[in-house]
Protein backbone atom coordinates (compact mmCIF):
# COMPACT_ATOMS: atom_id res chain seq x y z
CA UNK A 1 0.00 0.00 0.00
CA UNK A 2 1.36 3.42 -0.93
CA UNK A 3 1.38 5.94 1.94
CA UNK A 4 -0.52 9.17 2.09
CA UNK A 5 1.33 11.94 0.29
CA UNK A 6 2.81 14.71 2.41
CA UNK A 7 3.22 18.19 0.94
CA UNK A 8 6.28 20.26 1.84
CA UNK A 9 6.10 23.94 1.02
CA UNK A 10 9.19 25.50 -0.53
CA UNK A 11 10.63 29.02 -0.76
CA UNK A 12 10.07 28.96 -4.52
CA UNK A 13 6.39 28.18 -4.16
CA UNK A 14 6.48 24.77 -5.87
CA UNK A 15 5.52 22.22 -3.20
CA UNK A 16 7.41 18.94 -2.83
CA UNK A 17 5.27 15.82 -2.72
CA UNK A 18 6.60 12.93 -0.63
CA UNK A 19 5.18 9.41 -0.70
CA UNK A 20 2.59 7.88 -2.99
CA UNK A 21 5.14 7.00 -5.66
CA UNK A 22 6.60 10.53 -5.83
CA UNK A 23 10.34 11.14 -6.42
CA UNK A 24 12.66 10.06 -3.62
CA UNK A 25 13.24 12.73 -0.98
CA UNK A 26 16.73 13.40 0.35
CA UNK A 27 17.06 15.22 3.67
CA UNK A 28 20.74 15.97 4.03
CA UNK A 29 23.31 18.21 5.68
CA UNK A 30 25.75 18.40 8.60
CA UNK A 31 24.59 17.04 11.94
CA UNK A 32 24.93 20.41 13.67
CA UNK A 33 25.33 23.88 12.25
CA UNK A 34 29.04 24.61 12.48
CA UNK A 35 29.37 27.73 10.33
CA UNK A 36 27.21 29.45 7.76
CA UNK A 37 29.91 28.98 5.13
CA UNK A 38 30.03 25.21 5.60
CA UNK A 39 26.22 24.96 5.67
CA UNK A 40 25.93 26.90 2.42
CA UNK A 41 28.57 24.73 0.77
CA UNK A 42 26.75 21.51 1.65
CA UNK A 43 23.29 22.88 0.82
CA UNK A 44 24.37 24.28 -2.53
CA UNK A 45 26.25 21.16 -3.60
CA UNK A 46 23.46 18.82 -2.56
CA UNK A 47 20.80 20.98 -4.19
CA UNK A 48 22.71 20.90 -7.49
CA UNK A 49 23.22 17.13 -7.38
CA UNK A 50 19.60 16.40 -6.47
CA UNK A 51 18.33 18.72 -9.19
CA UNK A 52 20.33 16.87 -11.83
CA UNK A 53 19.23 13.48 -10.51
CA UNK A 54 15.58 14.57 -10.20
CA UNK A 55 15.45 14.03 -6.45
CA UNK A 56 13.56 16.21 -4.00
CA UNK A 57 15.91 17.90 -1.53
CA UNK A 58 15.60 19.46 1.93
CA UNK A 59 18.62 20.92 3.74
CA UNK A 60 19.11 19.61 7.27
CA UNK A 61 21.20 20.95 10.15
CA UNK A 62 20.52 21.22 13.87
CA UNK A 63 20.64 24.59 15.60
CA UNK A 64 21.07 22.69 18.87
CA UNK A 65 22.01 19.09 19.66
CA UNK A 66 20.59 18.79 23.15
CA UNK A 67 21.31 15.07 23.51
CA UNK A 68 25.10 14.95 23.04
CA UNK A 69 26.96 12.25 25.02
CA UNK A 70 29.19 14.68 26.95
CA UNK A 71 28.43 18.06 28.48
CA UNK A 72 31.59 19.27 26.73
CA UNK A 73 30.40 18.24 23.25
CA UNK A 74 29.59 20.87 20.62
CA UNK A 75 25.85 21.56 20.45
CA UNK A 76 25.44 24.21 17.75
CA UNK A 77 24.83 27.98 17.63
CA UNK A 78 21.51 27.84 19.47
CA UNK A 79 17.93 28.68 18.53
CA UNK A 80 18.22 32.36 17.59
CA UNK A 81 21.50 32.27 15.65
CA UNK A 82 20.76 28.86 14.14
CA UNK A 83 17.35 29.86 12.79
CA UNK A 84 18.86 33.03 11.34
CA UNK A 85 21.42 30.97 9.40
CA UNK A 86 18.81 28.47 8.23
CA UNK A 87 16.51 31.30 7.18
CA UNK A 88 19.20 32.92 5.05
CA UNK A 89 20.08 29.61 3.39
CA UNK A 90 16.40 29.01 2.70
CA UNK A 91 15.89 32.37 1.06
CA UNK A 92 19.21 32.69 -0.77
CA UNK A 93 19.34 29.17 -2.18
CA UNK A 94 15.60 28.57 -2.47
CA UNK A 95 15.87 25.26 -0.62
CA UNK A 96 13.47 24.00 2.10
CA UNK A 97 15.04 23.58 5.55
CA UNK A 98 14.53 21.29 8.53
CA UNK A 99 15.89 21.24 12.06
CA UNK A 100 14.96 19.51 15.29
CA UNK A 101 13.24 21.04 18.27
CA UNK A 102 13.79 19.80 21.81
CA UNK A 103 11.20 21.69 23.83
CA UNK A 104 7.52 22.53 23.20
CA UNK A 105 8.32 26.22 23.57
CA UNK A 106 10.62 26.14 20.54
CA UNK A 107 7.95 24.95 18.12
CA UNK A 108 6.23 28.22 17.21
CA UNK A 109 9.46 30.23 16.77
CA UNK A 110 11.11 27.47 14.73
CA UNK A 111 8.01 27.16 12.53
CA UNK A 112 8.43 30.78 11.43
CA UNK A 113 11.60 29.72 9.56
CA UNK A 114 11.56 25.97 9.04
CA UNK A 115 9.55 24.11 6.42
CA UNK A 116 9.67 20.90 8.47
CA UNK A 117 9.90 20.43 12.23
CA UNK A 118 11.84 17.37 13.31
CA UNK A 119 11.17 15.51 16.56
CA UNK A 120 14.31 13.72 17.82
CA UNK A 121 14.15 9.99 18.49
CA UNK A 122 14.57 10.37 22.24
CA UNK A 123 11.47 12.63 22.34
CA UNK A 124 9.18 10.66 20.02
CA UNK A 125 6.72 9.74 22.81
CA UNK A 126 6.63 13.15 24.53
CA UNK A 127 3.04 14.31 24.16
CA UNK A 128 3.63 18.02 24.82
CA UNK A 129 6.27 18.47 22.13
CA UNK A 130 4.22 16.47 19.62
CA UNK A 131 1.16 18.61 20.29
CA UNK A 132 3.16 21.84 20.09
CA UNK A 133 4.70 20.82 16.77
CA UNK A 134 1.31 19.78 15.41
CA UNK A 135 -0.24 23.12 16.38
CA UNK A 136 2.14 24.96 14.02
CA UNK A 137 0.61 23.26 10.96
CA UNK A 138 4.07 22.40 9.64
CA UNK A 139 5.12 19.04 8.26
CA UNK A 140 6.52 16.93 11.09
CA UNK A 141 9.43 14.55 10.63
CA UNK A 142 9.09 12.13 13.53
CA UNK A 143 12.02 9.87 14.33
CA UNK A 144 11.31 6.44 15.80
CA UNK A 145 13.05 6.04 19.13
CA UNK A 146 15.76 3.40 19.37
CA UNK A 147 13.75 1.97 22.25
CA UNK A 148 10.34 1.90 20.53
CA UNK A 149 8.85 -0.81 18.33
CA UNK A 150 7.66 0.25 14.88
CA UNK A 151 4.04 -0.65 15.64
CA UNK A 152 4.08 1.51 18.78
CA UNK A 153 4.82 4.55 16.63
CA UNK A 154 1.20 4.53 15.54
CA UNK A 155 0.31 6.03 18.93
CA UNK A 156 2.76 8.90 18.37
CA UNK A 157 1.26 9.52 14.94
CA UNK A 158 -2.22 9.62 16.48
CA UNK A 159 -1.07 12.24 19.00
CA UNK A 160 0.03 14.49 16.16
CA UNK A 161 -3.03 13.91 13.99
CA UNK A 162 -5.45 14.39 16.87
CA UNK A 163 -3.70 17.67 17.71
CA UNK A 164 -4.39 19.18 14.31
CA UNK A 165 -1.75 18.11 11.78
CA UNK A 166 -2.02 15.31 9.22
CA UNK A 167 1.38 15.99 7.62
CA UNK A 168 3.62 13.40 9.28
CA UNK A 169 6.67 11.50 8.03
CA UNK A 170 8.18 8.66 10.07
CA UNK A 171 11.89 7.96 10.28
CA UNK A 172 13.60 4.63 10.92
CA UNK A 173 16.98 5.13 12.60
CA UNK A 174 17.80 1.74 14.09
CA UNK A 175 16.96 -0.02 17.34
CA UNK A 176 19.06 -0.67 20.44
CA UNK A 177 21.00 -3.91 20.14
CA UNK A 178 22.84 -4.38 23.42
CA UNK A 179 25.11 -1.60 24.60
CA UNK A 180 26.54 1.04 22.21
CA UNK A 181 25.09 -0.61 19.14
CA UNK A 182 22.09 -0.37 16.82
CA UNK A 183 20.50 -2.76 14.36
CA UNK A 184 18.03 -1.98 11.57
CA UNK A 185 14.98 -4.20 11.36
CA UNK A 186 13.76 -3.75 7.79
CA UNK A 187 10.32 -5.01 8.83
CA UNK A 188 9.78 -1.64 10.49
CA UNK A 189 9.61 0.10 7.11
CA UNK A 190 6.39 -1.53 5.82
CA UNK A 191 4.97 -1.56 9.36
CA UNK A 192 5.27 2.21 9.70
CA UNK A 193 4.12 2.76 6.13
CA UNK A 194 0.87 1.04 7.09
CA UNK A 195 0.02 4.10 9.23
CA UNK A 196 -0.48 6.11 5.98
CA UNK A 197 2.79 7.98 6.52
CA UNK A 198 5.73 8.35 4.16
CA UNK A 199 8.70 6.54 5.66
CA UNK A 200 12.21 7.96 5.65
CA UNK A 201 15.30 5.87 6.31
CA UNK A 202 17.99 7.55 8.42
CA UNK A 203 21.01 6.17 6.63
CA UNK A 204 23.65 7.68 8.89
CA UNK A 205 22.21 7.55 12.43
CA UNK A 206 21.37 3.89 11.81
CA UNK A 207 25.10 3.10 11.71
CA UNK A 208 25.89 5.18 14.79
CA UNK A 209 27.46 3.54 17.83
CA UNK A 210 25.78 5.56 20.63
CA UNK A 211 28.36 6.60 23.20
CA UNK A 212 30.74 4.19 21.52
CA UNK A 213 33.79 6.43 21.98
CA UNK A 214 33.31 7.09 25.66
CA UNK A 215 32.74 10.84 25.55
CA UNK A 216 31.06 10.78 22.14
CA UNK A 217 29.30 8.44 19.73
CA UNK A 218 31.15 6.37 17.17
CA UNK A 219 29.91 5.05 13.85
CA UNK A 220 30.39 2.51 11.07
CA UNK A 221 30.33 4.55 7.88
CA UNK A 222 31.11 1.49 5.75
CA UNK A 223 27.58 0.20 6.32
CA UNK A 224 25.74 3.33 5.13
CA UNK A 225 25.58 2.16 1.51
CA UNK A 226 24.48 -1.49 1.94
CA UNK A 227 21.80 -0.67 4.51
CA UNK A 228 20.50 2.24 2.43
CA UNK A 229 20.30 0.03 -0.64
CA UNK A 230 18.31 -2.54 1.34
CA UNK A 231 15.94 0.15 2.62
CA UNK A 232 15.36 1.53 -0.88
CA UNK A 233 14.67 -1.99 -2.13
CA UNK A 234 12.11 -2.33 0.68
CA UNK A 235 10.23 0.70 -0.67
CA UNK A 236 11.03 3.78 1.39
CA UNK A 237 9.97 7.29 0.39
CA UNK A 238 13.12 9.15 1.33
CA UNK A 239 16.59 9.13 2.87
CA UNK A 240 17.91 11.17 5.78
CA UNK A 241 21.67 11.64 5.78
CA UNK A 242 24.30 13.56 7.65
CA UNK A 243 26.67 14.91 5.01
CA UNK A 244 29.95 16.73 5.67
CA UNK A 245 32.85 17.83 3.45
CA UNK A 246 35.35 16.47 6.00
CA UNK A 247 33.66 14.01 8.38
CA UNK A 248 36.89 13.50 10.33
CA UNK A 249 36.76 17.19 11.31
CA UNK A 250 33.00 17.36 11.94
CA UNK A 251 32.03 18.77 15.33
CA UNK A 252 29.16 16.29 15.68
CA UNK A 253 28.62 12.72 14.43
CA UNK A 254 31.61 12.67 12.13
CA UNK A 255 32.18 8.87 12.33
CA UNK A 256 28.74 8.18 10.87
CA UNK A 257 28.56 11.10 8.41
CA UNK A 258 28.77 10.66 4.63
CA UNK A 259 31.57 12.54 2.81
CA UNK A 260 30.10 15.20 0.55
CA UNK A 261 32.33 14.11 -2.35
CA UNK A 262 30.84 10.59 -2.26
CA UNK A 263 27.19 11.61 -2.41
CA UNK A 264 26.60 11.67 -6.17
CA UNK A 265 27.97 8.18 -6.76
CA UNK A 266 26.02 6.91 -3.75
CA UNK A 267 22.76 8.42 -5.01
CA UNK A 268 23.26 7.03 -8.52
CA UNK A 269 23.42 3.51 -7.05
CA UNK A 270 20.36 4.22 -4.93
CA UNK A 271 18.37 5.41 -7.95
CA UNK A 272 19.25 2.32 -9.98
CA UNK A 273 17.83 0.14 -7.22
CA UNK A 274 14.71 2.27 -6.91
CA UNK A 275 14.07 2.11 -10.66
CA UNK A 276 14.45 -1.67 -10.60
CA UNK A 277 11.91 -1.93 -7.77
CA UNK A 278 9.46 0.36 -9.59
CA UNK A 279 9.80 -1.62 -12.81
CA UNK A 280 9.15 -4.87 -10.96
CA UNK A 281 6.06 -3.41 -9.28
CA UNK A 282 4.69 -2.28 -12.64
CA UNK A 283 4.75 -5.78 -14.13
Amino acid sequence: MLPTTVTINTPQGSPIQVGGGQPLLLIGGPCALESEELARRVAGTMQEICSRLQLSYVFKASFDKANRTSINSYRGPGLEKGLAILGRIREDLGVPVISDIHEPGQAAEAAEVLDILQIPAFLCRQTDILRAASATGKVINLKKGQFVSPWDMENAVKKIRESGSSEVMLVERGSCFGYNNLVVDMRSLPVMRSFDCPVIYDATHSVQLPGGQGGSSGGQRQFIAPLSQAAVAAGIDGLFMEVHPEPEKALCDGPNSMPLEDMEEFLLRILRIRRAVEEKNER
